[in-house]
């Protein structure tokens, strides 16, 4: 079946008691049993297992076409499990040097001070990325494709060949794209992370997170760690991301046919010194990310003004249908200054993203009036 029918049918079967076509919510945190290990459906307690996660795990699994996928109850706490299941101190983790700041701030101010060792290097330029593998053994290569906030793109196939041919595991953290857009487990990556709370959750009403892959030796470690350490989401939120899974390729294609447009005009402006999206042509990512994005290049545009750091806050505050605020991949267009906001926590390191610098995820509402927005706030900030 094609993806936007497993997204709608994947472990959602009606409820045999009812015939409710929509799966109840288990919120409950403990399960009769039946005599003393007498487990109905092997339910015993929801921090270990739980009907509804269960249901958005094999809906996941199923999109992304992977065998498993294991929730959480945030994209940190996914990526924090993965790692602390399969690294120990003494390993090395290959970084790309553009990445959410959370990422970074786990990696080196939580793994490095534990022993794990971090190297950053530019991840499209499989050049260097080469070169750091034949010079240092890692344990994985984190790849962010596209990046947060510069839009950068990654060839996942090159670099998962490169990488196994050295040793290490390639992740990838597909937020950006979603896997409407792309399929990192198909381009050779061994395991998929996502904040859920963005894109697959779809309306700013949830924080969530997931770990997708195939290896059945690392799912059984990262879920043994994933009950140990209890960093699940509640049954409600588990049922949010089911109902945003339901309409991910719906709204997908409308982020990225909109975010194409915003992109485009902003193209034409004088404000403006340059774009980042992957679906223009002057992108330097754009063949890759043409070959790899299918369907579309994703929701997220970043740009620099022209009149620097002052006008980029400006310009994010003057907005009327943009709204001034963290997050993204939620139905409602949001903006943001990445350099006093989202990315703060790499200001100084070899991460810092220019003070100029405006995200923009572009939501699903009218392209043109979104477009006159953006042409009112250039005019407010003109005055």
């Amino acid at each position: 079946m094609a993806v936007a029918t497993r997204a709608i049918h994947a472990g959602q079967e009606p409820d045999a008691a009812t015939g409710a076509v929509v799966p109840p919510i288990y919120m409950t945190s403990t399960f009769k049993q039946d005599g003393v290990g007498g487990l109905r459906g092997g339910y015993d307690y929801s921090r270990s297992v739980n009907p509804t996660r269960d249901s958005f795990d094999t809906q996941l699994a199923a999109i992304e076409g992977a065998r498993h996928a294991l929730a959480f109850s945030s994209g940190l706490a996914a990526i924090d499990v993965l790692l602390r299941s399969t690294v120990k101190p003494g390993d090395r983790i290959l970084l790309g040097n553009d990445v959410y700041g959370g990422t970074y701030r786990l990696l080196s101010q939580v793994f490095v001070p534990w022993g794990v060792g971090l190297d950053v290097v530019d991840m499209t330029d499989l050049e260097s990325v080469s070169h750091a593998l034949e010079s240092a053994a890692y344990s994985y290569v984190w790849v962010e494709t596209p990046s947060n906030p510069l839009l950068g793109i990654t060839d996942i196939a090159a670099t998962s060949e490169v990488a196994h041919r050295h040793g290490a595991k390639v992740v990838v953290d597909n937020t950006f794209a979603s896997p409407i857009l792309q399929r990192p487990l198909d381009e050779g990556a061994d395991a998929v992370v996502y904040s859920t709370t963005k894109y697959i959750g779809g309306h700013s009403d949830v924080v969530g997170g997931a770990v997708v892959l195939n290896d059945d030796a690392i799912r059984d470690r990262v879920a043994f760690l994933q009950n140990a350490a209890g960093a699940v989401p509640s049954p409600f939120d588990s049922w949010l991301d089911i109902r945003g899974l339901k309409t991910l390729d719906l709204r997908v294609h409308r982020h990225s046919e909109n975010a194409l447009a915003v992109a485009t005009w902003l193209q034409s402006r004088p404000e403006v010194e340059r774009v980042w999206y992957p679906g223009l042509e002057s992108h330097p990512g754009h063949d890759i990310a043409a070959r790899q994005m299918r369907g579309g290049f994703g929701g997220m545009v970043s740009i620099q003004l022209a009149s620097g750091e002052d006008a980029a806050k400006a310009f994010a505050g003057a907005t009327s249908i943009f709204t001034l605020a963290e997050s993204l991949g939620g139905v409602e267009s949001l903006i943001e200054h990445p350099a006093a906001m989202t990315h703060a926590s790499v200001s100084g390191t070899t991460l810092e993203v220019p003070s100029n610098l405006v995200r923009l995820s572009v939501g699903v509402e009218d392209a043109d009036d979104l477009i006159a927005d953006l042409d009112a706030a250039f005019a407010r900030i003109a005055r």
